[in-house]
């Protein structure tokens, strides 16, 4: 990846109008990155993270053409991380995680998330410790998009859309 140029991409609640731009750490996650942004743009109902605590994300099938490695991994995001998980759907098909449709046992999700606060901790009550790729970080726009994040936590994410698109 030596001379590439930093690549960039706005993250969005639409319903909120609310986006912040975040780099793609293509020196750390190079793979993963080039999956998302090759996928891009990718918007989806988004979900506010029940044990992970200040995380949202939305879920989509899978996009890049084999799964990336855990690269650039972490159990601890800090404020900005966007992060990239996959899924089967027996890992999330329980009803007390909330989803109605997208999770069936046999498929696979990938999870693309926003870390807003500190003191997050990927660990799952029914499946452990969840290590994440971390393929980005929020450059500009976090403080407005965790107020965003709050409220959503507070008022519901029904209705609401997370996107990612190329900046």
């Amino acid at each position: 990846m030596e001379g590439m140029a930093d690549r960039y991409l706005e993250v969005s609640l639409v319903k909120r109008d609310v986006t912040c731009t975040a780099r793609l750490l293509d020196d750390r996650a190079p793979i993963t990155c080039a999956a998302v942004w090759d996928a891009l743009p990718l918007a989806g109902d988004v979900y506010h993270a029940k044990y992970a605590r200040n995380e949202i994300y939305a879920l989509f099938p899978p996009f890049a053409e084999n799964e990336p490695p855990l690269e650039n991994p972490t159990i601890t995001p800090i404020p900005g991380d966007l992060c990239y998980f996959t899924f089967a759907g027996a890992e999330l098909g329980t009803t007390s995680y909330g989803y109605d449709r997208e999770v069936r046992a046999g498929t696979t999700l990938v999870d693309l998330a926003l870390f807003y606060e500190r003191n997050n901790l990927l660990l799952n009550g029914d499946v452990g410790w969840v290590p994440g790729i971390v393929w980005g970080q929020v450059v500009d726009g976090l403080e407005a998009m965790a107020e965003a994040c709050n409220d959503l936590w507070r008022s519901g994410a029904a209705g609401e859309t997370l996107s990612f698109r190329r900046a």
